[in-house]
This record gives structure tokens, sequence and C-alpha cells, in this order.
């Protein structure tokens, strides 16, 4: 299969070193640059520190660029680049990420600053895979993935949308230490317990968000007055005929770090439309996965959900929807974290659903997810040519 060329937008960062580690031997993508900021911008790519658990694997010898040159654009074109992943901060990604996806890139971002946006879709491919089908339809190639306190929640919930309809969801999440970067993973302080529980905007980020990914997208069709209120228009993109009407059940959200390095683990009770037997929610949950189409991208997890009947966050960090791995190296094993693991289901009536859902942040909620998105996007055929 073709290869393409592709840039790392994140020399140091967690979740760009985390996506260098999983092109390190990508048998559709070839890491070939790497932009980062001022204080990186000119060393030699092995000279950064390399902050992952795992041992670094074997990159090219590149030499990081900057993201503040004026010439990015041709220094990328200049080596083949199609395809480019931002691990960078909301800050920096706007304007960078418009400017190399109006240039032909296909940009897929980590990053929030145009999730939400009409006209760039934002996708879990084994949530809302048919979003993708607005990638390029405003003239530029760029798709978001979500924030990663998501990802254990929209799984199931679109499991249990689809199949029984939701009316109302409350969800708390206790979310490792990592998702704030290696700022806190790297401080003995905060491994110690010292460091703030609150998490600020994110409770309304990940409603918003779950609300999005659940909605229905639409074209020459603007959301109504009830949605606008989950849509964002951004200025720089123009008036896109791309749109999503979000979905319209309620949702009430609770987010608090905690001292665990990686795993986001959330608990939530889902309102249901119609009646459901625990069986048939265990049942429905089981059998909920990617499109046949999309279960041969190198990322995609064996199974969406992997079910157990309690989690374990230190045994059930790594799962591929069917095994558990201890020691993992992300390197090779592409699937390994990208599964979601849920358990303590229970029914407290015919229409009310308790669960946990648990998935490691930095994999299936960052730098994976956001390689899935590629790799949907590269089997759809809807990446630039490789020249």
């Amino acid at each position: 299969m073709q290869h393409h060329n592709a840039v790392v937008l994140g020399a140091s960062g967690l979740v760009g070193q985390r996506m260098q580690q999983r092109l390190a031997n990508h048998p559709w993508f070839r890491l070939a640059a790497v932009v980062g900021s001022e204080r990186t911008a000119g060393k030699a790519l092995e000279s950064i520190d390399w902050n992952l658990q795992e041992a670094r694997p074997n990159l090219p010898n590149l030499t990081v660029l900057s993201a503040d040159d004026v010439h990015l654009v041709e220094r990328l074109k200049e080596v083949n680049i199609t395809v480019a992943f931002s691990c960078l901060p909301a800050s920096i990604a706007d304007p960078l990420e418009l400017l190399l996806a109006s240039s032909g890139i296909a940009v897929f971002s980590n990053a929030s600053a145009f999730r939400r946006c009409d006209g760039v879709p934002l996708v879990i491919p084994d949530v809302n895979p048919t979003h993708l089908d607005q990638f390029d339809a405003a003239g530029y190639t760029l798709a978001c993935a979500t924030n990663c306190t998501l990802i254990p929640l929209a799984v199931p919930a679109a499991a249990l949308s689809q199949q029984f309809g939701i009316t109302h969801v409350t969800m708390n999440s206790e979310q490792a230490l990592s998702g704030a970067g290696y700022e806190l993973v790297l401080s003995q302080t905060a491994l110690a317990g010292e460091h703030p529980s609150d998490i600020e905007g994110e409770a309304e980020k990940t409603a918003a968000e779950l609300l999005h990914v659940l909605g229905e997208a639409v074209e020459e069709q603007r959301a109504g007055a009830s949605q606008q209120a989950v849509q964002r228009i951004h200025p720089a993109l123009g008036d896109s005929k791309n749109h999503v009407n979000a979905a319209s059940f309620e949702v009430d959200v609770n987010c608090k770090r905690v001292t665990r390095v990686d795993g986001h683990q959330i608990f939530a009770t889902v309102r249901l439309e119609h009646e459901a037997t625990q069986e048939e929610v265990l049942a429905c949950l089981q059998k909920w996965s990617l499109p046949p189409s999309l279960q041969t991208c190198p990322s995609a997890p064996k199974q969406s959900m992997h079910l157990v009947e309690k989690i374990d966050v230190d045994a059930h960090l790594w799962s591929d929807g069917i095994l558990f791995s201890n020691q993992p190296d992300p390197s090779e094993d592409l699937k390994a974290g990208m599964a979601v693991v849920v358990g303590s289901v229970v029914m407290i009536n015919p229409t009310t659903v308790e669960f946990s859902a648990y998935s490691h942040n930095t994999v299936r909620g960052a730098a994976g997810g956001t390689m899935l998105l590629a790799e949907q996007a590269y089997t759809e055929q809807r990446l630039p040519k490789q020249q």
C-alpha cells in the first residue's frame, strides 16, 4: 500500500511524542518531518529528551522545523508531506493548522482550536464516521479528534443511543495526570498527590462534544437556536455550508483530576428512551464496532469495547478489545490501548443504566485516536495523492 509522508506538529510534548512513537513502524504513514516551538526548532530530534515510559523507538534522523517559519509550507512540500498530525496547544494550532490544510496537506488535529467549528469534521471513527464526509467540502482538508475525556463516554453512549435512544446523561470523571501533559507527569509533587483536582472548562467541553458527535451532519442547513450553544463559528473558516445539528438530550458532567499517571475513568448514568434489560444492554455494548471498512485500519481495536465485571485501573489500561497487555510496545502494537473498557453495568430501572468506562487518554484519547481518524481518511481515499 502507498506510504504517505507525515509531519508531526509537536516535537517534545507528550502527545507529540506518542504520535512519533506510533509513526515509527506504521504501515501507511512515514515520519518525514517534525515541527516544534522556538525552544526545540533547529535541534536534532534525537537530542530532545524522550519522556514516555517506553523506550524511544528507532526514529528518522530529523532536524526540528520551526512553527514560526514563514516558509514552513514550502519546506514541508520539499519533502513531499501530504499528512500532518497536530499535537499543539490550541493557541499555536490556530492558525497553523488551517494554513497547512489550505495548502493541500491533510491535517488531523488533536488540538481544540477548530473542534465543533462549522466545516471541520469532529470525528470518533466508531461513533460518527460519516461526519468525515465533510472533510474537504469547504476547500481545506482539516479534521479534529475529540477531547480525551469524551472517548470512554461517547463510545458506549453511541451504542446505547442507536439501539435504545437517550434522554439524559450524567457523567463524573477521574482523569489522569497525563491529561495535562508532561507538566504533571514529571512533577514529583503532583505524583505525590499535590495537584489541582478541578479542570477548568473540561465539563462544558465534554458535554458539548458529546452532543456534537452524536448529532446529525447536514448541508445547506444551519443548526437551530437550540443547537447553537454547542456549535462554533470560526471567522477564518468563512460561512461553511456544512453543519452539525447536535443531539438534543440533556447532559450533566463533572470532571476532576486524580493522582494516576495514565487512564481516564468515567462513571455514567444514562436514561434511555426505550426500556431495556441488563442482558440487552450488555449485548448492545458487546457487539458495537467500527464499520467493516475501517476494521482493517492498523490502529483499530479488535473490538470497540472490552467488557469486564469491574474495572481495574492498573490491569485494564492497555486493551486491544480482546486482550489486556502489561508492558506493550505501542510503536509495534498499534491496537494496544485503543479499546474502551466498560464495567459495572447495572440497570437501576428499565430505562436507567449505570456503568463505568476507562480508556488510555494519551493513546485512544489523543495520539491513537487522531491516528485512527487519519487511517479512516486513508481507507476512504480522502488523502492528497503522494507525489
